[in-house]
């Protein structure tokens, strides 16, 4: 059957070749990379007979590859598509646009300048001032009424301004990071083979029928079948979800599929599908189509949300179907979910879902949102105030004091002094509201992420460059980040001698150097190799595997090519090929020798090989038996000595297999990595990065811990630390293999324990001979630790594709550019282009160089919005005009926010950074230092603004500007004002640049151009205002002594600023810290549940809806009251009018159904219990998993079926619903459980309306 088969293929081949065309369609290629095990075996048998009959109808050779023709590959492209995935739409600058236009406080001032400029259009018919009151004649003036529309034009300039600069960055750094993408992409090459070369393309160049070799760490670029595989096997759960590793072989799995990731072993397979036809290609399609889907149609969601209501009422019925839904969508590719059945199955399911934690915008994002907020609301109060007290004031002159009639002709007059005291109340609104903040985070953030691309740092996420500036502790590899990644051989034992350097060939019997090359030359993966250096006079290019370079770098250095055996016997012929993995720590190759015996060459850490030797190479060349006695000698006299001088000792053996005892079971392999012959044992040296032990010396004075995690032996750990710096004579501090870590941090189950791990972690700082799974559980046992004060912010840097979880865990995870494996940079935040530790350092320092430019920033602009505000405030009231008029306030407001953001927040870093603890996440973003400068500097400049005010006429002899009558030009007194208030604010702009109450506010001043240029051409401006610009901004030129007392007094704000830095802060006890983020656990339940639908937690929606969530709470209260009375009128049962128990009405309801109506809420409200199976709130308070797990009695009233009727359930300490809402998170957890579950009772409901 197979030889018809197959003749028949060859037939097909000679007729495709007649034709030109290829035997397989696309279609049937698809179909094939669908199918899985022996469903492919069978129908490769059943098609093409084997591998290498498809290999046939796709006109390739299995051993040589495709002809490389670019006509072939041209027309491979064409008919089976190219290997590249077309990215997705970026949004364009209108929809950042857009996006930027949601901002809360630009939509206030939109509104305003709109009504503003609407007003200053409607011109009443002039009626005669005079019988409208005195106080019409300090109406506006011609001018001031022509100038109008200045004021809302300008707010709606400013609010242009900011949105265009938003959108702008946004588009910058998404346009920067496409660039990125496509660089990332271009440099990704893979090794293929091309008419019989072997060489490495682009992964986009790869066509259908190429013939690729795989090895460790591969990212697979393609869908393809195993040609030739030694020890392959494959992680296969980004596709499948299968976490075990998947082995292929040519007899039982062949299917090799893209986006997975081959974990140990090597092999060749031939290409089948690629781009959009490979498997990720296929997953990669879907996604990209549902995302267009969501994209055009939020209805969709919101009807997805309802018909989950309604699930959630039958949620009972069909747990299971809608979780293995649930489950799929989560986890796209994951078709091979095992069906849940049974209802606690899916909650259990649910319950794993639940425990992944939300994430929330960055840490400073949310403090600073929630600032704005409070600073929003307070300016908003302030503003209504300032309205209201112009209004009342106005009438109580007219009509009580002047005792005027109402006059129906006055009233266009009396609108337009409401409408103007309505346009005082908004100035004061602007300039209270920061809208500089948002643009001041960005601004700041963008500037440092490209300065960071100059340092090395590619930063792929944003927040990933703050969170940066408050780590704590950073978990780092030692190969190739704390060395150079470049190892040579530098010491050998070696026929019974060590020689500490490299020895001279005439030295070494010739035997034991045939043994030696031989060995290293087929016992190292065919992809290593060395190459000519790029530059003359360079080192010689290592590519691939590093250790394995040394050695046959080490065979270069014996003057032996191993080049021409590896030409002698290429890959095909190694009979058998046990590749490197964490568990073998060796590597082994066996060759069928021309006799028909075996030999094998092992190769592998000299601690674990030396175990499994009995003889050794003696100096004559003979093997002598090697006894646990002499292993011991070497072990103390060689290794030991090596490994303490940072060596890595690799021993090279080898063991023959006699033809008389047949060919041996290969697959057992403790059997057959036995009874060894010790060649010899090297020492390979991967030398310390010079500038490495200088950046551990600043992370340590930064308050950084550096641990390092490493796969070597505890010795040569030890003494790269030691190098480094991270171990110092002398300190008490746990070096850990990764078998004594795991022994102390597990129980007698073997479960893991937080507790131990908290025993463990603050003194460890070197962990050895780790696997994968150690460095997450480190990472992980950190970060969940509350045994310091705050929270730990985690770094791990980490190149190797099982590095994976752990950088997925950190806080910030760096991964290497150029040693890392495509994994790692996927898993990674910000990725090292040079895999340099020192580049952490750099990134350390930009962190916190941006949380310092917001607080310069936020000191600057605190102490303008106090004393604008203030001042329009008292102003208005007493004047009943504000001293500041609305065009000067904006001025004043762009000086602030605009400019003041971008002088600000470019502050390059200095060293300094690095000589203070970080701040962790709970620091207020205004320390009791700031307060004090922003309180300090506020009294100074509303001291010196109120004399010139109310004084200033007689001060500088000129007309008072107070109560200037009608059509008054401006005045100079005002003048004065306005100029003196401007100048304070840039003298303080300086003053503001420390915030930590130094001394010398001009350190550095000159590093930073774009500060000097601001605050020079703000300056300037301000002079053009005051001398032209006239009626507009209400200026007159003022003469020059006018000017320098200006100048003069604000000066001053320079020398106050000294007399505020002598006073010490802890004696002002007074002072409160401002700008704390929002813990999760102060977070009610209900929002955090509603906040799941959201990826991400935006604290500014959270301040805004806690008022619409009052609202509700007030109706809800009303409408139990109304039930109440109505209940009670109609004297029949208790319960007719309130609700049923089962239908009971909590806030919790009221949240997450917005739809609540009031006719009749009942069916609306599904139970208590069923809405937690699907909400997945990281804190569940009232659902029966915790109810259980905590130690309060579950009441009965939640315990009793609906059906038993109403149950009355014991006393609880707080009966008051809203009372357990608020109080909420000051309640010990327990008693929260008890009283959440409570508001079942009707009895319940009575007590909260009575």
């Amino acid at each position: 059957m197979a030889n018809n088969s197959y003749s028949g293929v060859k037939n097909s081949i000679m007729e495709a070749n007649h034709d030109g065309d290829f035997v397989c369609t696309l279609k049937e290629l698809r179909s094939l990379m669908e199918l899985r095990g022996a469903e492919a075996l069978n129908k490769i048998g059943e098609s093409y007979g084997d591998v290498h009959g498809l290999c046939g109808r796709l006109k390739t050779s299995p051993a040589d590859g495709l002809s490389g023709q670019p006509a072939d590959i041209e027309k491979r492209k064409t008919v089976f598509g190219q290997n590249l995935i077309p990215p997705k739409k970026p949004k364009t600058f209108l929809q950042l646009v857009w996006e930027a236009l949601q901002d809360v406080t630009l939509i206030i001032l939109e509104v305003a300048a709109i009504i503003s400029l609407g007003l200053s259009f409607y011109r009443p018919q002039d009626a005669k001032r005079e019988d409208c009151g005195k106080a019409a004649g300090g109406a506006e003036d011609e001018h001031e009424a022509e100038a109008g529309w200045i004021e809302g034009a300008a707010i709606l300039l400013s609010v242009i301004c900011v949105v265009l600069v938003t959108a702008f960055n946004d588009w910058s750094k998404e346009k920067q990071f496409r660039g990125l993408q496509s660089r990332i992409e271009q440099e990704q090459k893979f090794t293929v083979v091309r008419g019989g070369q072997v060489i490495q393309i682009p992964v986009a160049e790869i066509v259908v029928g190429d013939v690729a070799q795989i090895k460790y760490g591969d990212l697979l670029p393609a869908d393809g079948l195993l040609i030739q595989g030694n020890d392959l096997k494959i992680d296969e759960s980004s596709l499948t979800g299968e976490s075990d590793h998947v082995k292929k072989t040519q007899e039982k799995d062949l299917m090799l599929l893209s986006g997975t990731h081959v974990m140990e072993g090597s092999g060749k397979m031939v290409v089948t599908a690629v781009g959009v036809n490979s498997q990720t290609g296929i997953i990669f399609t879907l996604l990209g189509a549902a995302e267009d889907e969501d994209d055009d149609d939020e209805d969709e969601k919101k009807k997805e949300k309802e018909e989950k209501k309604k699930q959630r009422k039958n949620k009972k019925q069909d747990g299971s179907v809608e979780n293995r839904k649930k489950a799929k969508a989560q986890d796209g590719a994951a078709m091979e979910m095992q069906p849940l059945n049974s209802d606690e199955g899916a909650d259990a399911e649910e319950k794993k879902k639940t425990n992944l934690p939300k994430k929330e915008k960055s840490v400073l994002q949310g403090k600073l949102t929630k600032l704005a907020v409070q600073i929003g609301k307070a300016g908003l109060v302030m503003s209504a105030i300032t309205v209201i007290i112009l209004v009342v004031l106005f009438v109580v002159d007219t009509f009580w004091i002047q005792n005027l009639p109402w006059v129906k002709a006055c009233t266009p007059i009396y609108i337009q002094f409401v409408v103007k005291f309505f346009i005082i109340g908004v100035t004061v609104l602007v300039v209270a509201v920061p809208e500089g903040l948002p643009l001041a985070v960005t601004i700041s953030l963008a500037y440092s992420v490209k300065k960071m691309m100059k340092d090395n740092n590619l930063v792929r996420h944003l927040d990933a460059c703050e969170t940066m500036g408050n780590a704590t502790a950073i978990c780092s590899d030692k190969t190739g980040t704390l060395t150079m990644n470049r190892m040579t051989v530098v010491q050998a034992f070696v026929a019974e001698k060590h020689y500490k350097k490299v020895p001279e060939p005439e030295n070494i019997p010739a035997s034991i150097l045939d043994f030696l090359i031989l060995g290293i030359a087929v016992n190292c993966a065919y992809t290593t190799k060395i190459m000519p250096p790029e530059k003359e006079g360079g080192l010689p290019r290592q590519v691939g595997n590093k250790t394995e370079c040394a050695l046959l770098g080490f065979s270069n250095d014996l003057k032996r090519d191993y080049q021409t055996i590896r030409n002698e016997i290429p890959e095909e012929k190694l009979h058998k090929v046990y590749t490197f993995n964490s568990a073998r720590k060796s590597m082994s190759t066996v060759l069928k020798m021309a006799d028909g015996s075996y030999r094998m060459f092992s190769k592998g850490a000299s601690e674990i090989l030396l175990k499994k030797c009995y003889k050794i190479l003696t100096a004559s060349g003979e093997p002598k038996v090697f006894r646990p006695r002499d292993r011991d000698d070497v072990v103390k006299k060689v290794i030991e000595p090596m490994a303490s001088e940072g060596l890595r000792t690799i021993c090279l053996a080898y063991r023959d297999f006699a033809v008389k005892d047949g060919e041996p079971d290969w697959d057992n392999e403790n059997d057959i990595l036995t009874g060894l012959t010790c060649i010899c044992v090297v020492g390979i040296e991967d030398p310390v990065r010079p500038e490495v032990p200088d950046a551990i010396r600043k992370c340590q004075r930064a308050g950084i811990t550096v641990r390092m995690v490493t796969g070597d032996n505890i010795n040569t750990a030890r003494a790269i630390a030691s190098k480094c710096g991270i171990l110092q004579p002398g300190d008490d501090f746990l070096c850990l293999e990764g078998k004594e870590f795991n022994r102390r941090i597990r129980n007698e189950k073997g479960e893991i324990e937080q507790e131990r791990i908290d025993k463990i972690w603050p003194k460890l700082r070197v962990l050895a001979r780790s696997s994968p799974t150690d460095k997450h559980t480190l990472v992980k046992g950190i970060i969940d630790s509350t045994v310091v004060e705050q929270r730990q912010v985690v770094a791990v840097t980490g190149d190797g594709t099982n590095d994976g979880p752990a950088l997925k865990k950190a806080d910030v995870g760096f991964a290497m550019g150029i040693a890392g494996t495509d994994v790692a940079k996927e898993a990674s935040d910000i990725i090292l282009t040079d895999d340099n530790f020192s580049s952490i350092v750099k990134a350390v320092m930009w962190g916190r160089n941006v949380y310092d430019s917001i607080s310069k920033f936020l000191q600057f602009q605190l102490t303008v919005n106090v004393v604008a505000v203030i001042v329009a405030f008292t102003g208005a009231c007493i004047t009943q005009d504000s001293p500041l008029k609305a065009v000067q306030m904006l001025w004043v407001n762009l000086i602030m926010d605009t400019f003041a953001s971008l002088a600000l927040a470019t502050e390059p870093p200095t060293e300094a950074l690095l000589l203070r603890k970080p701040y962790g996440r709970n620091k207020p973003l205004i320390s009791r230092t700031m307060m004090k400068n922003i309180l300090g500097q506020g009294v100074y400049q509303l001291v010196i603004i109120f004399t010139l005010l109310f004084a200033g006429e007689t001060m500088f002899d000129i007309d008072n500007g107070r109560n200037a009558p009608l059509r008054a030009p401006p005045s100079e007194h005002y003048t004065i004002v306005f100029n003196t208030f401007v100048l304070m604010q840039l003298f303080n702009e300086i003053n503001a640049r420390k915030i930590h109450g130094e001394r010398n506010v001009f350190d550095g001043i000159f590093n930073n151009l774009i500060f000097c240029s601001i605050v020079f051409g703000t300056f300037v401006i301000q002079i053009i205002i005051v001398q032209f610009g006239g009626k507009p901004f209400s200026c007159v030129a003022l003469s020059i002594d006018q000017w320098l007392w200006c100048t003069f007094l604000g000066f001053g704000s320079l020398l106050w600023g000294q007399v505020i830095s002598s006073i010490p802060t802890s004696r002002l006890k007074f002072l409160k810290t401002a700008g704390h983020g929002t813990q999760k656990e102060e977070i009610p339940d209900e929002e955090l549940e509603e906040l799941d639908d959201m990826d991400e937690i935006d604290h500014a929606e959270r301040e805004l809806r806690r008022g619409q969530i009052l609202w509700f709470r007030g109706l809800n209260r009303i409408q139990t009251q109304i039930r109440v009375v109505n209940a009670f009128r109609s004297s029949i049962s208790l319960y007719e009018g309130l609700e049923k128990p089962e239908s009971r009405t909590s806030i919790h309801n009221f949240m997450t159904h917005p739809e609540f109506r009031i006719e009749d809420s009942e069916p609306h409200i599904p139970l208590i219990d069923d809405t937690d199976a699907e909400d997945d709130a990281p804190t569940k308070r009232n659902s029966a998993s915790s109810r259980n797990a905590s130690p309060a009695p579950p009441s009965p009233a939640s315990a009793a079926p609906p059906s038993a009727g109403p149950a009355f359930s014991p006393a609880s300490p707080n009966q008051n619903n809203n009372a357990v809402e608020s109080s909420n998170h000051l309640l010990p957890e327990a008693t929260k459980v008890g009283e959440t579950a409570m508001p079942g009772s009707p009895l319940h409901s009575l007590e909260t309306s009575l």
